[in-house]
């Protein structure tokens, strides 16, 4: 998937990539603020469709790349582990910077819709103890049909809660809003661009350990293609733009799961999965789905928004660090 190159090398792209994923995620949360609001779309849809789905393209390379070549658990290890880095990591550290305000549409519709997807790509590889052709492509047909069904929920919920999609004032690009679009497919091309670096780099480095493919999916490559969307959540959690947040990872989440997967499955059905991603990984995965729902709702207000505290940020990191204690644990331990 990756050329091999020599370990000096590896670690200059690793750390070049990182610092132009970090300087390029300011430039795409600006420009998609303000074509947000030029547009009088809600914020929560920008950042489902654009962010969250433009920056989960690394995983989508990734994933179709590793099923062609016949390597299922690391394709596997890339998407659910992305979904999974997405909430407890991404979410947790965007929550500590600032709590975020979480809207009742995403509480009643997309946090369940992401439970929903998750159980069935479980059922899906638990079932036929692997992924057939025709799974990838009911996943593909029903990425096709939830997208567009939220996006209208999305915006009809807005209609009728005016003022609730409401985010800070960004200033206007001199150029106008061909500024903005250039400005949003320039940093876009960057978090893409400087992703593939960072992860090339990384997994060079990771294959000279001698670690499982699933290993390396769940941790490098999970971790590396989703560098976008973590560098992506910061800029706009420091800048108090919480639809934008949410919106990257229900969006990349959603993204994963069914488009990433789907696809590679379609090209290449997997064979031989590691029993760790049904016991393991995809429980983990429903049940930060659903904390989504857990931490965002209103107990005292049900039909109000509530609110993503630092606490629950804590939390969130506590879980990551424990799932990954426990599955280096497993990978890492010496057979028989």
């Amino acid at each position: 998937m990756y050329p091999e190159i020599p370990l000096i090398p590896a670690i200059l792209l690793a750390i070049v990539g990182l610092a132009v994923l970090a300087w390029s995620a300011n430039l795409f949360v600006d420009a998609a603020a303000t074509i947000a609001r030029a547009l009088g779309v809600s914020p929560f849809v920008i950042g489902m469709v654009i962010i969250g789905f433009g920056t989960s393209a690394p995983e989508l390379c990734v994933s179709a790349l590793s099923g062609i070549t016949g390597h299922s658990n690391l394709s596997l290890g890339n998407a659910y582990g992305s979904c999974i880095f997405n909430i407890a990591c991404i979410l947790g550290v965007a929550a500590v910077i600032r709590p975020l305000a979480v809207k009742p549409a995403i509480v009643y519709a997309a946090a369940p819709m992401l439970v929903a997807i998750s159980a069935i790509s479980c059922l899906q590889v638990g079932m036929g103890g692997g992924f057939s052709r025709l799974d990838g492509m009911v996943e593909l047909l029903l990425f096709l049909v939830l997208m567009p069904l939220y996006c209208w929920f999305d915006q009809r919920s807005k209609g009728v809660a005016a003022g609730e999609d409401r985010v800070e004032e960004v200033e206007r690009p001199r150029g106008g809003m061909a500024r903005a679009w250039a400005t949003l497919a320039a940093g876009l091309a960057l978090l893409v661009g400087s992703s593939h670096v960072l992860v090339w780099g990384c997994v060079v480095v990771a294959r000279r350990c001698g670690v499982s493919e699933l290993l390396i999916g769940l941790t490098v490559v999970a971790v590396g293609t989703s560098l976008p969307e973590l560098a992506s959540a910061v800029a706009s959690a420091r800048k108090g733009q919480n639809e934008f947040v949410l919106g990257n990872i229900v969006g990349s989440n959603l993204f994963n799961t069914l488009a990433v997967v789907g696809l590679a499955g379609t090209i290449s059905p997997f064979r031989d999965t590691s029993a760790y991603v049904l016991y393991r990984d995809m429980p983990v995965l429903v049940a930060l789905s659903a904390s989504i729902a857990l931490f965002g709702f209103n107990w005292r207000h049900p039909r109000q928004g509530g609110s993503i505290t630092r606490a629950k940020g804590v939390l969130w990191l506590l879980a990551f660090l424990a799932y990954y204690a426990v599955m280096m644990f497993q990978e890492l331990r010496p057979a028989g």
